[in-house]
């Protein structure tokens, strides 16, 4: 379907009676009320309010359009713009956590949940982690938090993940626990 000029129209006489999008896109067939809503705002008819005068004065009375102060460019440099070495660069500082009174923080495994093969494994790991920070992980580091998040000592442990896993050999042991094990911890 086009916009024809009988078409546009009749759109211009039935939006200036009051009637709906949808009611208009009805009379006209094979047009939606979205298309009908979207040549209103092509054609600049989409401030009504109060039916036919209102639009007709409103043709009338259009004020002289403000000239617009010039804007100033943005200076964005691209791979093949780089910036000059000798620019500064401004770094942005880290983001504090802030955690509301009152917020539990998750579930941490307690030490008589792990065997102490593990723990011990898993404290000898975190001496050699990388502390990495959330933004440094990818798909081949271990993502084992260790710490409070809400405060600035929190870290990824960072070492190469085993295979098939998001955490290194340790954490997966702490992790992954056989289902006998965990069946028969206290509560």
């Amino acid at each position: 379907m086009s916009w024809t000029d009988d078409r546009v129209e009749i759109l211009k006489k039935m939006w200036g009676e009051g009637k709906s999008a949808s009611q208009i896109a009805k009379e006209l067939g094979g047009v939606t009320r979205n298309a009908v809503i979207g040549k209103v705002h092509r054609l600049g008819l989409s401030n009504r309010s109060g039916g036919a005068t209102a639009a007709k004065t409103a043709d009338k009375e259009k004020p002289a359009a403000k000239p617009k102060a010039p804007e100033k460019p943005k200076v964005v440099a691209t791979e093949s713009d780089p910036k000059p070495a000798n620019t500064p660069v401004k770094v942005m500082p880290r983001p504090k956590l802030v955690v509301t009174a009152g917020q539990p923080l998750p579930p941490q495994p307690s030490a008589n949940e792990i065997s102490p093969e593990a723990l011990a494994s898993v404290r000898e790991v975190e001496k050699k982690a990388k502390k990495l920070s959330v933004m440094e992980l990818t798909e081949r580091t271990c993502k084992w938090p260790v710490g409070d998040p809400a405060t600035e000592d929190f870290w990824f442990c960072g070492l190469p993940v085993q295979s098939g896993k998001p955490y290194c050999e340790a954490h997966v042991g702490v992790a992954f626990q056989p289902m006998s094990s965990r069946r028969d911890r206290k509560r």
